[in-house]
């Protein structure tokens, strides 16, 4: 994984992220926002992987379901956002992904081998954007605070 800064002016970063073959990308994203210290962040990007498993969040488990993809695919969306936990950056990515055949899937990334590039645009916001723990759901959510 390689990056480039493109912009930096008044609280705000545009960086260039790229991903090469064999990169899994959301172990790579967390680090590089720790490495950037990102507290808000949005993350969108194209390219391809050689396997992918999805997450499907089941309201009724409260738990997450994975589904391995272990073939070649497009990425025809990938967006997501960075925000600060207890335990540093977390990195959300959701993902629609195209097979061969035409066909698509989409959910949430658990994990993702490049092949052969992702490219990813990072663009942080002067704001810090924080999860919290929503009993509701069981999981950590994004809940803006008003200025």
């Amino acid at each position: 994984m390689q990056s480039q800064l493109l912009h930096e002016a008044h609280g705000e970063r545009t960086w260039a992220v790229v991903f090469e073959t064999g990169d899994e990308m959301v172990e790579g994203l967390r680090t590089f926002a720790g490495k950037q210290r990102l507290s808000a962040a949005q993350i969108t990007g194209i390219g391809a992987f050689s396997d992918v498993v999805l997450k499907y969040f089941s309201w009724e488990k409260k738990d997450y379901e994975e589904i391995p993809v272990h073939e070649q695919v497009e990425v025809a969306s990938l967006l997501g956002d960075v925000a600060e936990s207890d335990d540093g950056p977390v990195v959300h990515v959701h993902l629609v992904i195209g097979k061969r055949d035409g066909s698509a899937m989409a959910g949430d990334v658990a994990r993702a081998h490049v092949r052969p590039t992702l490219e990813v645009v990072v663009r942080e916001a002067p704001a810090h954007l924080r999860r919290r723990h929503d009993p509701q759901s069981g999981l950590a959510l994004i809940r803006p605070t008003s200025a």
